[in-house]
């Protein structure tokens, strides 16, 4: 799992220092190349199926978005100059609402259905829980349940 400095990018739709999404030096390196490739770019999170539960990538406009979706936010590459949206099924996201994520690459092939597919690599989802300062600023904290007294 990348740490905190090996993270670059980020995303708030509410909080520019907070965000629910990330990505890694890896991962926003292969970015740049796509992007010079196939123009600006977007995710949406796979909700499982043929590809898995992986960050699905397309040129904007390949993958329509509507009401079913939840925007988690924009990612911001170095040497890009449109930001990346990421965005995930309602559905799905209320499973996931409590996780911060972060867009990473790996060498191999997913499904094929990702723009990175025919690159040797694909792009995986790292998460961890939402800490409680992004709980908080995220509208979350009131949501959990309160831990057991001792």
């Amino acid at each position: 799992m990348p740490t905190p400095d090996q993270v670059v990018g980020h995303a708030s739709p509410r909080h520019e220092a907070l965000s629910r999404v990330d990505l890694t030096p890896a991962a926003a390196s292969l970015l740049r190349d796509l992007t010079a490739q196939h123009g600006p770019l977007m995710f949406h999170q796979s909700g499982g199926c043929c590809d898995g539960s992986s960050p699905m990538c397309y040129p904007v406009g390949f993958f329509r978005v509507g009401a079913v979706d939840v925007h988690l936010g924009d990612l911001h590459v170095d040497g890009l100059d449109d930001p990346i949206e990421v965005y995930m099924s309602r559905s799905q996201f209320e499973y996931w609402k409590y996780t911060h994520l972060t867009i990473d690459v790996v060498d191999g092939r997913g499904a094929g259905f990702s723009i990175e597919s025919p690159e040797g690599k694909r792009f995986l989802i790292r998460s961890r829980m939402l800490n409680d300062e992004e709980l908080s600023a995220f509208g979350l904290s009131e949501a959990l349940p309160a831990p057991p007294a001792t």
